[in-house]
């Protein structure tokens, strides 16, 4: 759509501008608000290694599953009815996992909270396109950088909320904005102001074209890259401050302060990233940047992890940038709309499935072995898996023509 086509932002859509930065701003929270805290919960709970290792992995695995069942709901009520849903399970999940009495109830908590997750996740792109066609990128820009700081904010008050008024009330605190989320889509509903249109609105990949990118060299070189970007980080999420606690001498206080400072890094890759990519003709540059961050980072935490130890979770921070770096290089290495649903749609599922693997690897390996040097050398060992895909989905070629050399041999 032209620049002459612009329409003012707020004019006749204030409410749903304020739904969609609401509803991102809920997307991460109950992610980083747990792990800050396992200590606390444990003394009412009993958490073994294993417990917050298979916790650890729920995200990625409820986002993978509930993402790939999103279409189908939308397909029968339309996208504001399934958020309104989606918004729902979150609500019910934070105090679910506030009330928890037991480790049953705790998982179901999660399952629920994260299914919500999952679903708003696929929801916030065709929302901006239906609401804010005329302003794709700024609002995409916008609800991204909000979702990033639903990472940073939890773990710097879980903690010293934690203290003064209960880890309860610490993990149900998160049930207010979702609340506030709420507020603009049923004030929507009430006047009347919401056309809901259900329709194949969330984009799904051709099964013929999906049976065939299996066979694809860049569609596997791009789900490596995302799985082991998403390993990193979700097993970074679930046990870094526990490995501070353990090896650096830190207080949780300041454990969870440090996986702030692990998810701030992921706001300055959502903004840099992406523009680097387009520009770049080599990416590999920005795939051995990210690796030598990964290394740097988790070799500092093996090493010498009571020193430095800012600059440390700062480079495993950003080796994550591979997450943004990998949803533009979605659209660089397709040269049809078809070919990059589907290749998103893969590329996707199979990087949160293996990526789900992270916090529970890490919680056996530190299980078994009762330290952190096995599970930082196997986060070491994805990371240089990474040069290898790397490699591959540096080259320029395209998904398209994987596919017809496949169809011509």
């Amino acid at each position: 759509m032209s620049e002459l086509s612009l329409r003012p932002l707020w004019t006749g859509r204030t409410l749903a501008l304020l739904g969609i930065v609401l509803v991102a701003a809920n997307l991460r929270t109950a992610v980083a608000a747990l792990s800050p805290i396992v200590s606390e919960i444990s003394t009412d709970i009993p958490l073994t290694a294993t417990a917050i290792g298979i916790l650890g992995m729920l995200p990625p695995v409820c986002f993978a599953v509930f993402g790939i069942f999103t279409p189908v709901f939308t397909r029968r009520l339309g996208l504001e009815n399934v958020l309104v849903l989606a918004l729902t399970a979150m609500l019910i999940g934070h105090l679910t996992r506030g009330a928890a009495g037991s480790l049953t109830a705790l998982m179901i908590g999660s399952v629920i909270t994260f299914a919500g997750l999952g679903v708003g996740n696929v929801l916030l792109p065709p929302l901006v396109k239906k609401y804010f066609p005329d302003r794709v990128g700024l609002i995409t820009s916008l609800y991204v950088t909000v979702v990033s700081l639903s990472t940073l904010i939890p773990p710097l008050i879980a903690v010293p909320v934690a203290d003064a008024a209960g880890w309860r009330v610490s993990l149900g605190l998160w049930v207010l904005p979702v609340v506030f989320a709420l507020v603009p889509w049923l004030t929507m509903f009430v006047r009347h102001r919401v056309q809901v249109t259900p329709g194949a609105l969330v984009e799904e990949a051709e099964p013929a074209l999906l049976g065939r990118i299996w066979r694809s060299s860049i569609a596997w070189a791009l789900a490596v890259v995302f799985a082991a970007s998403s390993l990193n980080a979700y097993a970074m999420f679930a046990w870094l401050p526990q490995l501070l606690i353990d090896t650096a001498g830190v207080t949780p206080a300041q454990a969870g302060t440090l996986l702030s400072v692990y998810a701030a890094m992921g706001i300055p890759c959502a903004l840099l990233i992406p523009w680097l990519t387009s520009r770049m003709k080599n990416v590999a540059i920005l795939v051995y940047l990210g690796v030598a961050a990964f290394l740097i980072g988790d070799l500092g935490l093996l090493l010498a992890p009571g020193t430095l130890t800012w600059l440390w979770v700062v480079l495993a921070g950003l080796g994550p940038l591979f997450f943004p770096l990998t949803l533009v290089l979605i659209n660089l290495r397709t040269r049809t709309h078809a070919g990059s649903v589907a290749l998103s749609g893969f590329v996707q599922s199979v990087g949160y499935t293996l990526g789900a693997l992270g916090p529970l690897c890490m919680a056996l390996l530190h299980e078994i072995t009762g330290a952190w040097t096995a599970p930082l050398l196997f986060l070491i060992g994805t990371a240089l898996a990474i040069t290898v895909a790397g490699a591959v989905v540096a080259r320029p070629h395209l998904l398209e023509d994987d596919l017809e050399r496949q169809h011509r041999g």
